[in-house]
């Protein structure tokens, strides 16, 4: 499962993986995390709102901190 969270870094940003690291942490997920910064690729991805977490290629949320449980939750459809 590869894992990305899209976002300049700003505070939303960082919370974001702060949240998708303590999903993985809590559901026993050994997955490729990886945060990109870059405005080119964001719009490459099609990513309009940021933060946005993309799992396996897919955008799943956009244009919020989304909860643990939330992540959990499309973590685990994702398996």
């Amino acid at each position: 499962m590869k894992i990305e969270v899209v976002g300049p870094g700003c505070f939303r940003c960082v919370e974001t993986e702060k949240n998708v690291n303590e999903a993985l942490r809590q559901l026993g997920i050994d997955a490729q995390v990886t945060h990109i910064y870059d405005i080119g690729e964001m719009i490459k991805r099609g990513v309009m709102f940021t933060p946005a977490v993309i799992v396996d290629g897919q955008i799943k949320t956009s244009g919020r901190i989304p909860t643990v449980g939330e992540i959990k939750k499309i973590l685990s459809a994702s398996k």
